[in-house]
């Protein structure tokens, strides 16, 4: 991981290809879980304005110049958790899947909770992703047995959330 950095986006960092990172990320790891029309009709850009949303905090991971994962993490969004942090989202390009270099992009998503004062921290997975399951398993993270029903692309999917266990 010689060029590999993780910081806070800032004004110069493309949103367009960060959003990229996302799109990418939805076609290749819930193809078979999402609708694949769905996934297919994700149109360019579509996350780019989320990122300047100021109750959110956006990571990125470059290799070099290209912006390879980000994450997104903020106080919990749901009334229920409203003590808790959130982490929102954690996204690679698929090339860059499965090399290790999650684990440190968590961690900092993790890190940058705490020292904003988050003692509990959580996460939605889809239940189908197991995957991504496996992944926060390894990090430390644990099914809570909570879940929401969403739906995507038209399919009922379940949600499950995970906690953080220091």
């Amino acid at each position: 991981m010689k060029n590999i950095v993780i910081r806070k986006i800032n004004q110069s960092d493309s949103r367009e290809e960060i959003s990229n990172v996302y799109e990418q990320s939805w076609k290749y790891a819930y193809k078979g879980i999402i609708p694949q029309d769905y996934l297919d009709s994700i149109p360019k850009g579509h996350w780019c304005r989320a990122f300047d949303n100021p109750e959110r905090y956006t990571l990125v991971v470059l290799d070099g110049d290209k912006i390879i994962g980000t994450s997104t993490y903020c106080k919990s969004r749901f009334e229920d958790y409203k003590d808790w942090g959130e982490i929102v989202s954690i996204y690679f390009l698929p090339e860059y899947m499965g090399k290790g270099y999650g684990k440190g992009l968590l961690k900092k998503a993790v890190d940058e909770l705490k020292n904003m004062g988050f003692k509990k921290i959580f996460l939605w997975v889809l239940e189908e992703n197991h995957r991504a399951r496996h992944f926060y398993e390894k990090c430390g993270f644990k099914n809570s047995g909570e879940y929401y029903d969403d739906k995507i692309g038209g399919k009922q999917l379940r949600e499950l959330q995970y906690v953080y266990c220091d």
